[in-house]
């Protein structure tokens, strides 16, 4: 099974069932990443979205895009559009995100001043979607087996009881797809959410990434979701970029047809 450690388009979210989960002391690393895996995480999902995106001089840009999610068994569907600003207006996102390991998620990125759609090549995945914090395998699921994990120790997220776990690639194609050679994930105890996680980047000389999605944690139609969510990139103490993605309106269970993820319809726009 393939579960992301977060995803932009999903947000993180856990099944209200899974605050009656086994006791911390119960599970080891591996069980803890199974769970979260195993959570339910909405089906037939919609919602609008702010990205914030500030540099390293204080510019500051701000983006709204509205977001579709649909399982297709055990795969998922997601698209996105770009509703404003008028530059990006009409961008469209649409990632098959296949649970099988051995099959290559599918995306493409529609850009309407060019009228051409790109499809994204496993190769390019660690690049940027979008001028963001986020990149473009961030938003695909992760396969458990691509990945050793340990338990590092307990501590209190956002006075959230958490475990801080290592997560390692186990061969230099996920490291060289995902972009990182080893993540620590703060996952909470109650609902298996990842409220933290830290990612050492392959490429630029001792950047980091530092995802904090711990400050606003609610309910949506009984799934567990993070309403607010930033990535920061670093280099050392210096704050290079950061990305802040709110969530206004979310809601599952909506009545989205098949034929909305499509790339004649990614063409199409809203």
């Amino acid at each position: 099974m393939k579960r992301s450690f977060f995803s932009l388009t999903l947000v993180m979210t856990a099944a209200a069932g899974l605050l009656f989960a086994p006791a911390a002391s119960a599970l080891n690393a591996r069980e803890i990443m199974q769970r979260v895996d195993a959570r339910d995480d909405g089906d037939n999902g919609t919602a609008t979205m702010e990205m914030i995106l500030l540099d390293k001089k204080g510019n500051e840009r701000r983006r709204t895009l509205r977001t579709f999610s649909k399982d297709q068994g055990d795969d998922r569907y997601r698209l996105m559009f770009f509703m404003e600003p008028a530059d990006v207006r009409g961008t469209g996102f649409l990632t098959y995100d296949y649970d099988d390991p051995a099959v290559d998620d599918d995306q493409w990125l529609y850009l309407p001043a060019l009228a051409k759609t790109r499809r994204i090549a496993a190769a390019d995945k660690s690049g940027s979607f979008m001028g963001s914090d986020f990149n473009y395998a961030d938003m695909t699921r992760k396969d458990l087996d691509l990945y050793t994990y340990e338990l590092l120790k307990e501590l209190t997220v956002a006075e959230r009881r958490a475990w801080v776990i290592q997560a390692v690639p186990t061969s230099p194609q996920e490291i060289d797809q995902s972009g990182y050679t080893r993540s620590l994930l703060f996952v909470d105890q109650a609902t298996f959410l990842v409220l933290r996680a830290i990612h050492w980047m392959k490429e630029g000389g001792g950047r980091m990434k530092y995802l904090d999605a711990s400050s606003h944690i609610e309910q949506v139609d009984g799934i567990w979701v993070a309403r607010h969510m930033t990535m920061t990139t670093k280099q050392g103490k210096t704050t290079l970029h950061r990305t802040t993605l709110r969530f206004k309106q979310m809601g599952f269970g909506q009545d989205l047809d098949e034929g909305l993820f499509t790339v004649r319809r990614l063409e199409q726009g809203l």
